[in-house]
């Protein structure tokens, strides 16, 4: 009989830890060649939601709407979405970096400015201020790499 309190007791531990997994990490694929050469279209990455973002990370972020504007709202699940990868170039208070001219001088509350490892890239230099609740999390690393 303790074995199966035992059993039942890492069963109930195991549904807690995928509940928690599922909540706060996330897998998405790579689409385009805006992060090439550190990213190759097909990567699979592993995400971590709502970690504090920092400069130099890559990030997944909700593409921009039509008509170029930012959704408001929560963000659409996993699934639901093509989601974009870049790189935060720039935090709240912090230069806006010179490849973005038009932008203000500093990254203002709430925004970000992210931009492409790659050589053709839509990013902060098209779409202007990225608003900081519309990124889904940090990549903590490469899963499937198709390099």
């Amino acid at each position: 009989m303790p074995m199966i309190a035992g059993f039942a007791g890492f069963a109930a531990l195991l549904v807690v830890v995928a509940f928690v997994a599922r909540r706060r990490l996330a897998v998405v694929t790579v689409r385009g060649e805006s992060m090439v050469p550190a990213l190759r279209p097909g990567d699979r990455l592993l995400v971590l939601r709502g970690k504090a973002v920092r400069r130099g990370q890559v990030v997944v972020l909700e593409p921009i709407g039509p008509g170029m504007r930012w959704r408001d709202g929560p963000l659409p699940e996993v699934a639901a979405a093509d989601w974009v990868v870049k790189r935060v170039a720039a935090l709240p208070g912090e230069p806006v970096p010179p490849q973005c001219p038009g932008l203000p001088a500093t990254v203002p509350p709430g925004k970000l400015v992210v931009l492409g490892d790659g050589e053709v890239s839509a990013d902060s230099r098209l779409w202007g201020l990225v608003p900081a609740d519309r990124v889904l999390g940090v990549v903590l690393r490469t899963l499937v790499s198709t390099s």
